[in-house]
């Protein structure tokens, strides 16, 4: 962030001309930043132990009457007796500069002529051993006039701070108006905190960044993605920070609880009261912006789950006409026609993220939303971007074989019946799973006969809150081993068994024979 002139440190208090200070340490020898770390207050005590009265980063200034043994006189202290080859008591300068060391004391000045002239060289030895900057205060300065200075360098330190705050708000809301609004504002931000600025959509993905002072190191870069896209996963609004190889990192999400829009990460700055002012009124910004878009996307979705039904429908040109003024061309045959089923919670994110795609991939990617789950077309050589928007969206993606576009309708269908069959976060083709048996299951005629087998199921656990389908599900899967089927479950081994139990009531059937157990199989797969 900028800087702001006068800071209050002891170094602009010794460069005041009027205070006549004299740094009476030598800088070399001091600890870096001895100098230059900000003061909270400049106090004054000459009690011996001052340190249950002080507060941290602050100046303490003394006239030196602790050290005193009588008017007129310096304390010598007497060498101490102790056994050989051990280390001598320390002085009671010694003590007195460890007792302000450790409570935080910054600095300490010396009042001279008001006692006594010049500064002890025991307190000098004691401020050089333990890297205490020492500074001389001349009589004609009063020790107010330092507490004055450094109370205005605040002041002054903080109207600079408002006033930056000010002007960095206003040529942030400039930079919103910009017809890339979104980008323009990280940049923006970026300029005025003088720090990396990254903007991630909804998947944990990184939209757009600026780093004036060059990019990210790759471990940083990549602490940031992994933490951006467990925060987006949780899908609670939260404001959080955390360091990685010593650099600081803020994180913001953008959007309501639940609906997360994205999220903006500050890397290289601690930021202050008004540093965060900014950094609010840009999350205000781009979390309106984002809000506002909805309606457009509602609309846009709309859009496009009329042309899926064009396209399925045969209806090829008017999908074509529609899609190359809006989102660029449809993507060129022969196409993958893709099926993806997806949780209401991760629906918002993966069509945000299928956007964002579409306007870099223009003419190479389309989506929209169908009965059986999300569509999405991609060229026949380029469906690795299922296997990513499975993984991201712990989808279950189903693909059929490639076609033109005259074959679409077909393409869906076995994409849907391929979706059935794939595990949560892979894809599955429909030409790998074709030749099994349960694929002629997949007709309409087929998932009748399975629903009315199962709906005595269906309708005991809608009544009773049960869970048997499920559980007989997972049972049978797991080749109607108890144990198994209680850990994929998570619960106890008994409920399973009861659970089991009682499906074989509400079912009428005996599930200790395999005929019987691969005849519910088939009826829950072809269910789906």
């Amino acid at each position: 962030m900028a800087a702001t002139d006068p800071q209050p440190t002891l170094r602009a208090l010794l460069a005041r001309a009027d205070l006549a200070l004299r740094l009476a340490s030598d800088e070399a020898v001091l600890p870096p930043e001895a100098l230059d770390t900000p003061l909270r207050w400049v106090h004054s005590s000459d009690l011996a132990d001052p340190t249950p009265f002080l507060a941290d980063d602050l100046l303490l200034l003394t006239t030196g009457t602790q050290f005193m043994a009588a008017p007129g006189g310096v304390a010598a202290p007497t060498p101490p007796v102790h056994p050989p080859n051990t280390t001598p008591a320390p002085t009671t300068e010694d003590a007195y500069v460890a007792r302000l060391r450790a409570r935080g004391v910054r600095g300490l000045g010396f009042g001279t002529e008001v006692v006594r002239d010049g500064i002890p060289a025991a307190l000098l030895d004691a401020c050089r051993d333990q890297g205490m900057p020492l500074f001389e205060v001349p009589y004609r300065t009063p020790f107010i006039a330092l507490a004055r200075a450094n109370a205005e360098a605040i002041a002054a330190q903080a109207y600079a701070r408002r006033t930056w705050a000010l002007s960095a708000q206003r040529a942030i809301s400039l930079a919103a108006l910009r017809p890339d609004g979104l980008g323009a504002t990280v940049a923006e931000l970026a300029k005025q905190l003088d720090a990396w600025v990254g903007l991630y959509d909804a998947a944990g993905v990184l939209t757009s960044h600026r780093a004036p002072r060059g990019d990210l190191d790759p471990d940083i870069r990549a602490a940031v993605d992994a933490e951006a896209g467990a925060v987006l996963r949780r899908g609670a609004r939260a404001a959080s920070q955390f360091e990685s190889n010593g650099t600081r990192v803020t994180l913001q999400t953008l959007g309501r609880g639940g609906h997360l829009r994205g999220l903006i990460a500050i890397v290289g700055t601690e930021l202050d009261l008004e540093g965060r002012s900014v950094v609010t009124s840009v999350i205000a910004m781009a979390g309106l912006a984002l809000e506002q878009n909805v309606g457009l996307g509602r609309a846009r979705g709309a859009l496009r789950a009329a042309l899926v039904q064009a396209l399925q429908a045969g209806d090829v040109g008017l999908a074509r006409r529609v899609s190359k003024e809006l989102w660029g061309p449809l993507p060129p045959a022969p196409v993958v026609v893709a099926v993806a089923p997806l949780a209401s919670g991760r629906a918002d994110a993966a069509t945000d993220w299928l956007e964002l795609r579409t306007a870099e991939r223009r003419g190479a990617l389309f989506h929209g939303r169908g009965a059986d789950g999300h569509v999405i077309v991609v060229p026949a050589g380029d469906a690795d971007l299922l296997e990513t928007f499975a993984g991201l969206f712990d989808a279950a993606v189903g693909i059929g074989d490639p076609v033109d576009y005259a074959g679409f309708a077909r393409a869906h269908e076995q994409a849907v019946v391929a979706a059935r069959r794939a595990d949560a976060g892979t894809v599955a083709s429909f030409s790998a799973i074709a030749g099994g048996v349960f694929a002629a299951l997949d007709t309409a005629e087929g998932r009748a006969l399975a629903q009315a087998r199962l709906r005595p199921l269906h309708a005991h656990d809608q009544e009773h809150g049960s869970q048997l389908t499920e559980t007989v599900r997972t049972w049978l899967a797991h080749d109607a081993r108890i144990d198994e089927a209680a850990h994929a479950l998570g619960i106890h081994r008994h409920t399973v068994r009861a659970r089991v139990a009682q499906a074989q009531q509400v079912l009428g059937v005996d599930l200790s024979s395999f005929p019987t157990r691969a005849e519910l199989w088939a009826a829950l797969v072809a269910a789906g």
